[in-house]
């Protein structure tokens, strides 16, 4: 009977887990200040962009092409807005210099590089243009 516990407690913990898990998936988190870039992120920044968003993936990641569709397209749709992607498969200092967890996470970066707000996996599309507005110089459509 014990084993039967056990059993049910494990399932239930793993319940939780995944209710929790499906949660956080998507959220838009205002950003925590931070001490400079690392270099490729650096890179990818243009002077004169409002807003880039640095996807950051990996090889392997399954939801990294449905993430990627989804920002190329709304950034194609928006002024001000870029879209770039950064593969960390080969670079996990990088990864973990960002304090990215897991893969795709989106980072919202200003000109000058400070974060504006990041996504850990795919972006609910209404969530990510709500909290993106007020740093764009037109309103998003």
């Amino acid at each position: 009977m014990t084993g039967v516990w056990a059993l049910l407690g494990a399932v239930a913990l793993v319940a939780v887990i995944g209710v929790v898990l499906r949660a956080r998936n998507g959220r838009v988190r205002v950003a925590k200040p931070r001490d400079g870039l690392p270099a490729p992120v650096r890179d990818l920044l243009h002077p004169g962009t409002p807003v880039t968003l640095v996807q950051v993936s990996t090889t392997f990641c399954a939801t990294c092409r449905q993430t990627r569709a989804l920002l190329e397209d709304l950034a194609g749709r928006t002024e001000g807005l870029r879209h770039v992607e950064l593969d960390v498969t080969d670079l996990p200092e990088v990864a973990a210099d960002l304090g990215v967890l897991r893969a795709p996470t989106t980072l919202a970066l200003d000109a000058s590089g400070a974060e504006l707000l990041r996504v850990g996996g795919v972006p609910k599309r209404d969530t990510l243009i709500a909290a993106l507005r007020p740093h764009l110089p037109r309103p998003i459509g």
